[in-house]
């Protein structure tokens, strides 16, 4: 961990507008900034509903597959052409595109180029994101993920041109997420702040913006499962979403977001569902380096932590109380599988780097036998 002295650098969206109702403010802000050529960039869900945004002589690419690859980024900034700004409206996997869109069109760019840290140098179109769930909190963020099908890995993107000028957080637009969904995308987002508030590099300042995010999820998470329309719990669960994309800036992931990429990229397992079914393996196999936090976290989602074990069966019940499947075998993934996916997931030392245990392919085997 940093301390309160050492060095950190935030980065936020120009405006960030928040609250119920926020959603009506987006046509005026685009015409105020002269933009004509919008170009929304959805999912299939998301594109039925177009008509919240309350544009005119909108374009759109409905066509957001859930963990995209390069295919699916490169038929997005096809469609892109002509537009003035991009707006990324859905889930994380919308916004990412949106951002990779942003970056790309009207550009003489490969995605070779630019792909990595810090290697996008300009955006010539504005860059708006709404998101439609609490789940990744990509909209205030400036990294982006797409799979390679060659490897079958997530490439990763990062760069402040990918930052958008505007984030509209109306959690209105999260009224009509189905309760597993819900349940999945605000497990990933208390995952964020967890991941974050046990990294090796975290920091006080982002801490507090995790620990509230926890909280949230803790206070919030099960209502909004029960009750879809509870205005207070979709608005919390935004909140957490929000704070969990703040934390990833400056801070980032760990092991539990490692483990859960093969997840997706081989089985294209929702991202929500993957983080969830690893969230209660890595948290308790990273408690023996993190008591203290990892007892803020249990505290927080109303269970004890004094055992690793207390902490691992502690949140895998508190992931089924909100209605979730909790094992591996039931999404179609082979048992077979386990050890070639943990060799897959030990690589990715961009963010296993940062893990507060020092995790094996073996450990990581373990983790993945044990959430089978």
């Amino acid at each position: 961990m940093l301390s309160l002295t050492s060095p950190l650098e935030m980065q936020f969206p120009s405006v960030i507008k928040f609250g119920e109702g926020t959603i009506g403010t987006l046509a005026d802000w685009i015409e105020k900034k002269g933009y004509n050529e919008p170009f929304v960039v959805a999912d299939a869900v998301n594109v039925a509903r177009l008509d919240l945004l309350g544009l005119k002589n909108v374009k759109c690419f409905g066509d957001v597959v859930p963990e995209p690859d390069i295919a699916n980024m490169n038929e997005a900034i096809e469609a892109a052409a002509g537009c003035d700004v991009v707006i990324g409206f859905g889930g994380g996997s919308a916004m990412d595109l949106a951002k990779l869109v942003a970056v790309q069109v009207w550009q003489d760019v490969k995605f070779s180029d630019i792909s990595g840290p810090h290697r996008v140098f300009d955006r010539k179109v504005g860059l708006v994101q709404i998101p439609t769930t609490a789940g990744t909190g990509s909209e205030v963020g400036t990294r982006a993920l797409v799979t390679d099908p060659a490897t079958m890995s997530k490439v990763a993107t990062e760069s402040v041109f990918m930052l958008a000028d505007l984030a509209i957080i109306d959690p209105a637009m999260t009224m009509t997420v189905p309760a597993k969904v819900t349940a999945a995308t605000g497990v990933d987002a208390m995952a964020h702040c967890v991941e974050a508030f046990t990294s090796k590099r975290s920091h006080p300042v982002i801490d507090s913006y995790a620990l509230q995010g926890i909280e949230l999820v803790g206070k919030f998470l099960k209502r909004a499962v029960e009750d879809g329309s509870d205005t207070e719990a979709r608005t919390g669960l935004a909140l957490a979403a929000f704070y969990g994309g703040v934390c990833l800036g400056p801070v980032n992931t760990t092991s539990g977001h490692a483990i859960s990429y093969p997840l997706g990229t081989r089985y294209k397992l929702a991202h929500g569902i993957a983080n969830a079914l690893i969230f209660p393996h890595a948290l308790a196999a990273n408690m023996p380096a993190t008591p203290e936090k990892t007892a803020k976290i249990c505290a927080a989602l109303g269970f004890s932590s004094s055992t690793v074990e207390e902490v691992s069966v502690g949140a895998k019940r508190f992931c089924e109380s909100l209605g979730l499947d909790m094992r591996l075998r039931a999404y179609g993934v082979p048992e077979e599988d386990l050890a070639s996916m943990a060799q897959e997931a030990h690589d990715i030392r961009r963010l296993l780097d940062w893990n507060p245990v020092d995790l094996s392919v073996a450990d990581i085997e373990a983790i993945y036998r044990a959430a089978y």
